[in-house]
């Protein structure tokens, strides 16, 4: 893979000061050192090493250390990569679509009080609005087929308790499906 005419670490090492004088007052100490670490990231500032082949002893040039900091992205692009393969893995072997419902916040305290009863009904109630959606001719005017479901309790953007149900609905149509 060739290297890119420039990186995160050159134009931090150009503007970084600049940008750093003119952001201070919202700038934290955590931020700059994510900044010195990217700029010094591979260069002699963090020491270096001579990898040496242990088959024929060949020597490489110096080899620059690297910062090891989780905001790099010379450094995360491995993690990176090995993280969107295991996602890859997980996906279905077919198109699908993420449907999401969220509880009005107005019944949150009341589901928190009857969860089995609201939750039963969340469930119920969206499974058939689905359904119902799909056999509709002016949207898909289809069966509905492979609902997989799932509920979530999590605390919204307000910290407010927010109860989500999702779906994966599988795209196409059913005799794909069956062999």
């Amino acid at each position: 893979m060739s290297r890119p005419r420039f990186e995160v670490a050159d134009i931090i090492r150009r503007a970084g000061t600049d940008f750093i004088e003119r952001n201070r007052s919202w700038l934290r100490w955590t931020h700059l050192k994510v900044l010195l670490a990217i700029a010094r990231c591979r260069t002699a500032a963090l020491g270096g090493h001579i990898d040496e082949c242990t088959s024929c002893g060949h020597r490489a040039t110096i080899s620059y250390n690297s910062c090891r900091n989780r905001h790099c992205p010379k450094c995360q692009t491995g993690a990176r990569e090995r993280w969107i393969a295991a996602r890859r893995r997980e996906l279905l072997p077919t198109p699908y679509v993420h449907v999401v419902f969220t509880l009005p916040p107005q019944l949150a305290s009341l589901a928190l009080q009857n969860k089995k009863v609201i939750y039963g009904l969340l469930l119920r109630t969206c499974a058939e609005t689905l359904l119902e959606v799909a056999r509709n001719p002016a949207h898909l005017g289809a069966e509905m087929f492979g609902i997989a479901s799932d509920f979530e309790e999590s605390c919204g953007t307000g910290l407010q308790q927010e109860m989500v149900q999702e779906f994966l609905v599988l795209q196409g149509e059913r005799r794909q499906f069956m062999r």
